[in-house]
């Protein structure tokens, strides 16, 4: 599996999460709660030490990297988020497409491809910078050093916030799957899909870089 990693950046620091972060990150979830309506956001303690086992589960199975936001000026635990859906590309390639996810992701072979996902922050954390540096530290990670050729981001539909966020970025619009999995909210979710891939990094990239001097 993929040895946990610390992603430094200027407002945030991205730490390998672990069972230590459980009252920090419980504190985070319990601010405004209004905006996680389309999201999966653990409430109470109990939830959230699940919550993070389950995250650390699927670590030790290779499929996820999470991490939690720190933020540098004030020390706390702002949000979550993780790189998930990793897959090593191999050829021959499996029949038919998708049948079999190849081999599992390791430092001496990393995914070929990725997704961002399960990312919230506390209410204090939204629309302040924090999101911005956070892909821009993941999206670096994947693309210059993993050298991945496309990262996936994805999100509910009807989350009009989560989308114009995705778009900021620079990422390309895929498409909306229909009844794709469970919602949140008790429904069926139609995801949104969007991407970045290694030949749109240079532009996203820079875009980003302004973001991040704008919000300063």
């Amino acid at each position: 599996m993929l040895k946990p990693v610390t992603l430094r950046g200027h407002l945030v620091c991205l730490e390998p999460m672990t069972l230590d972060h459980v009252h920090d990150l419980c504190e985070a979830a319990s601010e405004d709660r209004s905006t996680y309506r389309y999201t999966n956001v653990p409430d109470g303690l109990e939830e959230t030490e699940r919550y993070i086992e389950g995250a650390l589960k699927a670590h030790s199975e290779g499929s996820v990297l999470p991490f939690v936001v720190r933020h540098n000026d004030t020390g706390r635990i702002v949000g979550t988020t993780r790189f998930l859906d990793l897959e090593v590309f191999t050829w021959p390639p499996s029949w038919p497409p998708g049948a079999s996810k190849g081999t599992s992701p390791a430092n001496p072979t990393p995914p070929t491809v990725a997704e961002i996902g399960s990312t919230w922050y506390a209410a204090s954390a939204q629309r302040t910078g924090v999101n911005t540096e956070c892909k821009l530290l993941m999206l670096a990670h994947a693309f210059d050093l993993w050298q991945t050729i496309r990262v996936t981001l994805k999100t509910d539909a009807r989350n009009v916030r989560s989308r114009s966020a995705i778009q900021r970025l620079g990422a390309t619009f895929e498409g909306v799957r229909r009844a794709h999995v469970p919602a949140s909210d008790g429904g069926i979710r139609d995801t949104a899909y969007y991407s970045i891939v290694a030949s749109e990094w240079p532009d996203v990239h820079k875009n980003l870089l302004q973001k991040k001097q704008q919000r300063r």
